[in-house]
């Protein structure tokens, strides 16, 4: 895991490779991490998202991201998701009300998360 810091905040970014995030308790693991190193937010990338994250009747997403919720770190979730997105009007409309708010955003990239991060400040 790296820290970096983008438009003020700092950012724990995942590795491509691990094992995948599946449960709160990997959600948790991350969360430590990230409070280990004072970072304010996460960037995962999607690769290391068990499938059934995208599937939002399992209710995985949501278990996930209400730790990261409570513990008051804030979630990136990056890389391309557009055929999850085109499969689910849900997910769709889950992920466009996710990007308006603070808490958790999907992203198609690192640099694109650094952008987001850099013009907030602005």
């Amino acid at each position: 895991m790296t820290l970096e810091t983008w438009g003020g905040e700092p950012v724990m970014i995942v590795p491509a490779e691990g094992p995948p995030v599946a449960t709160d308790q990997d959600a948790l693991t991350l969360i430590g991490d990230a409070l280990g190193v004072g970072a304010g937010m996460v960037a995962l990338p999607t690769g290391r998202l068990h499938p059934d994250f995208m599937v939002l009747s399992t209710r995985m997403a949501g278990e996930v991201i209400q730790k990261f919720t409570n513990y008051r770190i804030r979630l990136a979730i990056v890389g391309d998701i557009t055929p999850a997105m085109a499969a689910s009007n849900a997910l769709t409309a889950f992920v466009n009300e996710s990007n308006r708010g603070q808490g958790v955003w999907f992203v198609e990239s690192l640099e694109a998360l650094k952008t987001r991060l850099e013009t907030q400040v602005a």
